[in-house]
């Protein structure tokens, strides 16, 4: 036969059992309203009746389900994106794409600082009749 233990722990007087029932009573008052539990989702926020909120809760998942099937059969393909400039035209791993849009954006303007170090200055412009002389920008005025 197994050793059934049996809870020999004295009742309470009368008077701890009063102090246990304000407890109770205070934390009744002090508990959230109907509209504070919806909310935050913890009761249903419907007028479905109780037997039929389970069904309408699944048929709203299958609504959303159904919604979401479209949307991702009529949304355009990667090429489309490329195009429309939503996506990167990379081929680098995404963690990758921000450090390579760094990348070239540091080459164009090494680039641009090349060129406007090796430019022709302004007097050779206006002897190869490319600028006007009025055009000259090292000209005083």
């Amino acid at each position: 036969m197994a050793d059934v233990t049996v809870d020999k722990t004295p009742i309470p007087p009368v008077g701890e059992s009063a102090e246990r029932r304000n407890s109770l009573e205070k934390h009744l008052q002090h508990r959230p309203d109907p509209q504070d539990l919806k909310n935050r989702h913890i009761l249903l926020d419907t007028t479905t009746a109780p037997a039929l909120q389970a069904k309408a809760l699944e048929l709203e998942r299958q609504r959303a389900t159904d919604n979401l099937k479209k949307g991702l059969a009529h949304r355009p393909d990667r090429d489309t994106l490329v195009e429309r400039n939503i996506l990167p035209d990379s081929t680098a791993a995404p963690a990758l794409q921000g450090h390579q849009k760094e990348l070239e954006k540091h080459m164009r303007a090494d680039s641009l600082e090349k060129g406007l170090q090796h430019r022709s200055a302004p007097d050779e412009l206006v002897k190869k009749g490319i600028l006007d002389a009025e055009e000259n920008p090292l000209k005083e005025a």
